[in-house]
């Protein structure tokens, strides 16, 4: 799996681009069929923001961004969200597969 780390209209810094690196990469625990991670951080001067994709076998993009002061907060905040979101797909996906049938 693959974790890129994009910074628009500022250069991100290295722990930063190590954190998000680190932790974008234990997105597969929540479903195992993640291909790619695209972390955007974008560093306008009136409002900075963070933008964080992942790309799923057989299924569109997960997204979730989130704007604030702090990046490592808006990462974390974001990266819940896709966790969220990925654990309920992972749940859609297992209770079709193994309904009950009536007897």
């Amino acid at each position: 799996m693959q974790v890129t780390v994009i910074g628009r209209h500022m250069e991100v810094p290295g722990d930063l681009k190590r954190y998000m690196e680190e932790k974008g990469a234990k997105l597969p625990h929540y479903y195992d069929r993640v291909m790619a991670v695209q972390v955007l951080v974008n560093g306008e001067p009136a409002q900075k923001k963070v933008e964080l994709v992942v790309s799923v076998a057989g299924h569109e993009d997960f997204v979730a961004e989130e704007g604030g002061s702090d990046l490592f907060a808006c990462f974390d905040v974001c990266l819940d969200r896709v966790e969220k979101q990925l654990s309920r797909h992972k749940e859609r996906v297992r209770d079709r597969k193994h309904q009950i049938k009536p007897e």
